[in-house]
């Protein structure tokens, strides 16, 4: 079971490298706010529709209370606190150096699993961890180099640097719920919780900052980037989101989110060959490494 959870993890990260390609493309059309509230009312409908097919309930009413405290907790701090520290951050000090920050949340999440789950990894794994996260940051930092070499700038922003971390903090905070949450309970139904509770997060978020007409009503009308939505969130939190839960369930807290660390690594293959974008050889070089370190997870 223990390299299933991996498995799983891993396929968390392949589907989380492809729903970028089509948030990214909706969200210059319409903000990041709406995709992210529109990506998780469509993954809402697809785990219905897999519920009542493999379950027989489209609706996760059996989960007992704990499962549902734990995992709208999980849901909160994963789709809308880390969220927007995360895309603030974007915008404070780019999405290379965020993404950097992101690289930190398997350190996160083991240290959280090790004070609140009693979890040890084994030797080989801290190892695999340690080589995945290097290789995703030396992937990262040289998207960032390029980035400054061809611009002749150097965005510094001490917030935007707090912003990445807190992002990093939250998103290995919410995975330690997800874990508690979905213990000896359905993964598909868990995912739904965890994304009924971010409806109704960004709903809130959304109607606080003024912005509930725009994203409730006028984004279906735009009908390329509402297309986008639907695409990605198949990928993003219905697959990815599934996946994920059931990589912890089956596998450590630690070792499910170093290997889903790796979804900066995976995204460059589909940057090329769709978005048509050049790679460099350290990016290069960062993907070998981190696919190295995660076969550890799997060899040993």
């Amino acid at each position: 079971m223990e390299k299933l959870g991996a498995l799983a993890a891993f396929a968390t990260a392949v589907c989380w490298s492809i729903g970028p390609i089509f948030f990214e493309s909706a969200s210059r059309k319409v903000g990041a706010l709406a995709v992210n509230f529109w990506k998780v009312v469509f993954a809402f409908f697809l785990l219905s529709l897999t519920g009542l097919l493999v379950r027989g309930m489209p609706f996760p009413l059996d989960a007992p209370a704990r499962t549902w405290f734990y995992l709208i907790i999980s849901g909160l701090i994963g789709f809308v606190i880390s969220d927007y520290f995360l895309f603030n951050a974007y915008i404070l000090v780019g999405s290379r150096i965020a993404i950097v920050f992101q690289s930190l949340t398997p350190l996160f999440t083991a240290l959280l699993a090790l004070i609140f789950l009693g979890e040890r990894m084994l030797p080989s794994q801290l190892l695999g961890m340690f080589v995945v996260v290097t290789g995703v940051m030396i992937v990262v930092l040289s998207r960032r180099k390029k980035l400054n070499l061809e611009s002749g700038l150097r965005t510094e922003s001490t917030k935007g640097y707090v912003y990445s971390l807190v992002a990093s903090l939250f998103q290995a905070t919410g995975l330690v719920f997800s874990k508690i949450g979905v213990k000896d309970y359905d993964v598909i139904s868990g995912s739904q919780i965890r994304i009924v509770a971010a409806i109704v997060g960004l709903a809130t978020q959304a109607l606080i900052l003024g912005q509930g007409r725009k994203i409730f009503i006028g984004v279906p009308k735009e009908r390329f980037a509402f297309k986008n939505i639907a695409i990605g969130s198949v990928f993003g939190p219905f697959l990815g989101v599934s996946f994920s839960l059931l990589a912890v369930r089956y596998t450590q807290a630690g070792t499910a989110s170093t290997l889903m660390a790796l979804t900066p690594v995976l995204i460059i293959p589909p940057t090329i060959f769709i978005l048509k974008q050049k790679i460099r050889l350290p990016e290069f070089l960062g993907a070998v490494v981190a696919v190295g370190g995660a076969a550890l997870f799997f060899l040993l």
